[in-house]
Order: structure tokens, then C-alpha cells, then sequence
């Protein structure tokens, strides 16, 4: 069925990652099955050291939340205990994808509300295990036992060399690549769509048209979903939860802005009627369907 590969190199510590969320969720709803997703684990940091070095401090993670808030994701700008780095939580993606191929999708977006909304530390494994215990049907202690899994080491070690590999790409030419601790690599979150041999690649952050036409220009056979005319049925779709600016980006058609506003309206009307649950999350809620009774 998966016309389309899509590959994403991406962090959970990066803020530019987690505010591309409305885009990725519309791709996933327009062509499901169509696109094959797979995720690269970029590893910004082993070390809490090297954002010291780099001169970050709990003060300047939570400042520098301030200017992401324009792309509608849920924070909680509050100092945090101390600076972490990012390679366990990493591990533990990597650890999931091996245990439960497909739930490496759920611990990352799991791990990246909780890192930007709670006083998490992406370095503290107790922590990061406590956070995956909240996902139904995962075994977060399982996932926490293999960090340090010869099997999950080796697999990390290859997607950090995956992502190392931008040098001379369109997203370096863009200026969307680093080089912070040798190679050159992909910033988060980089999106590389290939089909039949053809390779686009859209470097860092990008607006959903990016991704969108890329998509078309590769496979215009796709069939593509259009944006309902409530959020009953996204939720159901995504029953882990949607954030508002998701639900609002999910509802566009055409060529219209985002309304916020209108779609969170809706979700009321929806929590209302009992047929959708308002978990309060950061500065904003995570919106899922009603538990059905028993």
C-alpha cells in the first residue's frame, strides 16, 4: 500500500521538531497508509556537558520556548532542575522501535510533550520510564531495561550516523544542517520522501505546503484525503490525543489559515456533548475521544 518512503531525522529535545507536529499530523490524516514513515534518531547530545559547553542553562531552555509558542504547541516555560542531554531518551525510541516495531512513533511524541509541558529530563531514565508507563499497551520497563542492550546501541550508533550524512544535500544548501560534533547532519526535523529511485529532501523546519508539494510532485496518483468538517472523526484517527493548533491545522481546506479559535470551539462542543476528553497540557490541552463505558 506505502507508495511513498518517508524518512524523518529528528530529536525529541528539538522545539523546531515538536512545532512541526500540526504538519505531520495532516500529512499522516491526507495519505495514511500511502506514506511509509520511518524515524532516524539524530542525537543531539551523549552528554549534559555539551549544552553546558554551549552555554545553555535551565533559564535559556525555558526562554527560548517563549518564541516557539507562535507555532501553537503546548509549553510550560518553567526553569528545569538542570541541563539533560538527549542520547537516553533516544535509546529509548530505539529501544521501543526493536521491542514493538511501530511504538518508537508513541514513545517519541510521548517523550516530546512531556519534555516542553512537565519538568522532565530526557537524561534521567527513571523519569523518561515514568513517562511511557502513561501509554496504554506499552511496557516501559522492558523498554528501560535494554537502554544499554548491545542490540540498541549498535542500532542508535547507526541512525547517528544516518543523519550525519547531509553534507552537499539541499537541506545544507538551505542552511539547514549543523555540524556540532564532527559530520556534517540533518537538523531536526528533516523530512526525505523517495519514490522509484528519486530522493527530495526537505532540511529542518518547513511549512506544511513543503512537505505537501513535494508529495504530489512524486506520486500525483495519491488518493488524498480532505480535512472533515468536524473533529469528531480526527480523533478517533489519533486517539493518543491531538493538540488545539493540531486539530485547527487539521481542519484547513484549501488554502485557508489555521482557526485556532473555531477549532477549539468545536473540541468544547465535542467535551460537551461527552464525546471528547480535554487533558489540560502546558499552556494548552490534549484533546482525546470519550472513554467509552465498560
Amino acid at each position: 500500500m506505502s507508495l511513498i518512503s518517508v524518512t524523518m531525522f529528528s530529536d525529541a529535545a528539538c522545539p523546531w521538531a515538536y512545532s512541526v507536529s500540526p504538519s505531520l499530523r495532516v500529512l499522516e490524516w491526507r495519505y495514511g497508509e500511502q506514506l511509509k514513515w520511518r524515524l532516524v534518531l539524530i542525537g543531539l547530545t551523549e552528554q549534559a556537558s555539551q549544552y553546558v559547553e554551549r552555554g545553555y542553562t535551565p533559564l535559556r531552555g525555558a526562554q527560548g520556548q517563549l518564541r516557539f509558542r507562535r507555532y501553537g504547541m503546548p509549553f510550560a516555560p518553567q526553569p528545569k532542575e538542570r541541563v539533560s542531554a538527549t542520547a537516553r531518551a533516544c535509546r529509548a525510541v530505539v529501544a521501543a522501535r526493536l521491542l514493538q516495531p511501530g511504538s518508537e512513533w508513541r514513545v517519541f511524541r510521548a517523550l516530546q510533550l512531556a519534555n516542553f509541558t512537565t519538568p522532565l529530563l530526557l537524561d534521567d531514565d527513571a523519569q523518561v520510564a515514568e513517562t511511557l508507563r502513561q501509554l496504554p499497551g506499552l511496557d516501559a520497563d522492558a523498554i528501560l531495561a535494554r537502554l544499554d542492550d548491545e542490540a540498541v546501541s549498535a542500532a542508535y550508533e547507526r541512525d547517528k550516523a544516518e543523519a550525519r550524512t547531509a553534507a552537499g544535500s539541499p537541506a545544507e544548501l538551505q542552511g539547514k544542517t549543523a555540524q556540532t560534533d564532527g559530520p556534517v547532519r540533518f537538523t531536526a526535523p528533516s523530512l526525505v520522501f523517495e519514490r522509484d529511485g528519486q530522493r527530495l529532501i526537505a532540511g529542518g523546519f518547513q511549512p506544511l505546503e513543503a512537505y505537501d508539494v513535494l508529495v504530489a510532485n512524486l506520486h500525483p496518483g495519491l488518493e488524498r484525503r480532505p480535512a472533515p468538517d468536524s473533529p469528531a472523526p480526527l480523533l478517533d484517527r489519533f486517539p493518543d490525543g491531538l493538540t488545539t493548533q493540531e486539530v485547527a491545522a487539521l481542519l484547513v481546506k484549501g488554502n485557508d489559515p489555521a482557526d485556532r479559535h473555531a477549532a477549539e470551539h468545536a473540541l468544547l462542543e465535542l467535551a460537551a456533548a461527552g464525546h471528547a476528553r480535554r487533558q489540560p497540557l502546558g499552556d494548552d490541552a490534549l484533546w482525546q475521544p470519550a472513554p467509552t463505558a465498560a
